[in-house]
């Protein structure tokens, strides 16, 4: 079933009427035939009225709509030949990051995601795409092996952040995120990162250290999610929407602030409202990007990699 988000509520009974008649009526009776081009007019008025100017909160809150689209969903339907690898061979798997080899478009690659889980079961089995220090250091191994292959590695960034409990810590989380960050400045392979949905903060930033990063329409990539950043700020997570414009954490923002490279347009309304759509979009910017790197020598993939985070941001000199 549609899960719909508070400013999509509108669209709720109307569509729950369209899959009733598409299921259990017949549409070819001249009645409900009737009664579903009506129902269609009224979908696409509502849908210019709702999705036409998002604020910067509805973004933040499409990002992680529980019907977008998650990291294996993106592997299974662009790349073929898919094997994941498991184990940090130190501690344990975490299934909140996934890792492995794929053939894109008949290219071999490394590919590292967060994966976040459809349901309750495995949304906890998955802890909610939040990784622990295993799953970062997994995410080394294979892309170590990787550029010891010269395969270029694609990763998909979609986590709230890495996980903060008592255990992720004692086994050195931010080392963890750290070390992954110092090891991919380092690859002489193309890397290509997507974010697909929500990126916070350091979680993302574990394999987000890409020649190239991509970012769909509703996206967001932050330091921290907007409730969280209320919370600190005003101690009142309910002041999110005016957080979410001090952060400026969409695509749009951060293409401006030349942290992201180019936005992959979603369908209308959002990534869940067509998944097909949007994995045809990611496919091709994928493939322009990914074949423009692969023209680069190692060490020039290298010094871009580093010119690129080195020149972000705004730097004030004082006297």
């Amino acid at each position: 079933m549609r899960y719909y988000l508070d400013f999509e509520k509108k669209l709720e009974p109307l569509e729950r009427r369209i899959f009733e008649i598409e299921r259990f009526y017949d549409e070819k009776d001249p009645y409900y035939a009737k009664e579903l081009v009506v129902l269609r007019k009224k979908i696409a008025k509502i849908e210019k009225e709702t999705y036409a100017e998002l604020s910067n909160w509805q973004r933040s809150q499409l990002s992680r709509h529980l019907n977008r689209p998650h990291t294996l969903d993106y592997i299974h339907n662009l790349f073929t030949d898919f094997v994941e690898l498991h184990g940090d061979r130190k501690f344990k798997d975490d299934p909140a990051l996934v890792a492995g080899f794929a053939r894109f478009q008949e290219i071999n690659v490394a590919v590292v995601g967060h994966q976040k889980g459809k349901d309750v079961r495995e949304m906890a089995h998955r802890n909610f795409g939040m990784a622990h220090p295993d799953g970062y250091r997994k995410a080394m191994r294979v892309m170590d092996m990787a550029a010891r292959w010269g395969k270029p590695i694609i990763t998909f960034i979609d986590t709230p952040g890495a996980f903060p409990g008592v255990g992720a810590e004692e086994r050195g989380q931010a080392e963890a995120i750290a070390s992954n960050i110092y090891f991919m400045f380092s690859l002489g392979v193309p890397i290509i990162s997507l974010v697909i949905g929500e990126g916070g903060s350091g979680g993302a930033l574990g394999i987000g250290v890409g020649n190239r990063v991509l970012m769909l329409e509703n996206a967001t990539y932050s330091v921290i999610s907007p409730e969280g950043c209320a919370a600190i700020l005003w101690r009142d997570g309910s002041k999110g929407p005016l957080a979410a414009d001090a952060l400026k954490p969409t695509a749009r923002d951060l293409l401006k602030l030349k942290v992201a490279d180019e936005i992959i347009n979603e369908p209308f309304g959002g990534a869940h409202r067509n998944w097909q759509t949007t994995f045809d979009n990611t496919g091709v910017l994928l493939a322009k990007h990914l074949k423009e790197l692969m023209g680069f020598d190692p060490e020039t993939l290298k010094e871009m990699r580093y010119a690129k985070f080195r020149n972000m941001g705004v730097f004030e000199e004082r006297r």
